[in-house]
């Protein structure tokens, strides 16, 4: 029996319920800021006078044609790269061992918990954390001298970009662990036993068994860890010591001088930069058939 028309009404009435209060979320708090800043990006700015509600290009010319601001889009593109391969490293065997070498699944979620208790604290503690790590006093330093393997202190473990990028995977690892890890988990164990059968060696399993099928899981994480590098300032003018920037640095800048039209320009094309890459990662995999599967 087919139902009447009054029961498709209530039941096209119910579903505009259920995605209203989301929608609602949706427009108040992404699409009104955005297109706020977007608004906002194409007025003019005055010295002494504020913004000008006047249309104009020259926030965006001024960004593009400025030597500076590629350089500080080209240190956010080099330290998204170099954190994005050594979170995936590490993420990527970290999950491995928590899926296929734990036997016990306790074990396994209690290992797993302990991934994200440096996550009990803030980020700004855990970053502050690696100074006395990293500095020329620091742990390291001090154990290389007291070993003889170096005569003096070395400079370049703090206020470096090298110390910028610890402070990066320490941060965003755990972003990669997680979407891998559950990948992982949902991969039948009989594939690896039967690929194994055939004679695929243990590298052979993870090249050909593990990695494909964690597909999901690396591109979700990729994101995230691309979106939180690329979205921040503060670890780059804490960790490097001012001798680093960053896009989101030039923003804050700009920001500090009441320049709020160079900096809403400099947002947007940071968006459009991440939203290209987004568009690049689901085009290599789509999340949502895989995540349906």
């Amino acid at each position: 029996m087919t139902p009447g028309p009054d029961a498709n009404k209530k039941s096209l009435l119910s579903t505009y319920l259920q995605v209203t209060p989301l929608t609602l979320v949706l427009l108040l708090f992404f699409v009104v800021p955005v297109a706020l800043v977007v608004l906002v990006s194409f007025f003019r700015y005055q010295m002494l006078v504020g913004i000008i509600p006047q249309f104009t290009l020259k926030n965006y010319v001024d960004i593009l044609t400025n030597a500076t601001t590629w350089s500080l889009y080209w240190s956010t593109v080099k330290f998204t790269l170099i954190v994005l391969a050594i979170t995936f490293v590490l993420g990527f065997w970290i999950a491995y061992f928590l899926v296929f070498h734990v036997r016990n699944l306790l074990t396994a979620i209690a290992l797993f918990l302990v991934c994200t208790v440096p996550f009990w604290t803030s980020n700004i503690i855990r970053m502050i954390s690696w100074r006395p790590v990293l500095g020329r006093e620091g742990l390291i330093n001090d154990a290389l001298m007291d070993s003889g393997i170096i005569a003096e202190p070395l400079d370049w473990l703090l206020y470096s970009d090298f110390s910028v990028v610890v402070a990066y995977v320490h941060l965003f690892t755990l972003f990669m662990i997680v979407p891998i890890f559950n990948s992982m988990a949902r991969i039948d164990k009989s594939l690896l036993e039967a690929a194994v059968d055939a004679g695929a060696t243990r590298w052979g399993v993870v090249w050909n068994v593990v990695l494909p099928l964690s597909k999901t899981g690396i591109a979700l994480g990729a994101l995230f860890v691309v979106t939180l590098v690329m979205g921040d300032f503060f670890v780059v003018s804490v960790m490097s010591g001012g001798l680093s920037g960053s896009a989101t640095s030039g923003m804050y800048n700009d920001v500090q001088i009441l320049n709020y039209p160079r900096a809403a320009a400099n947002a947007v094309i940071l968006l459009i930069i991440v939203m290209l890459i987004a568009v690049a990662i689901f085009r290599l995999v789509d999340v949502r058939k895989e995540l349906v599967r």
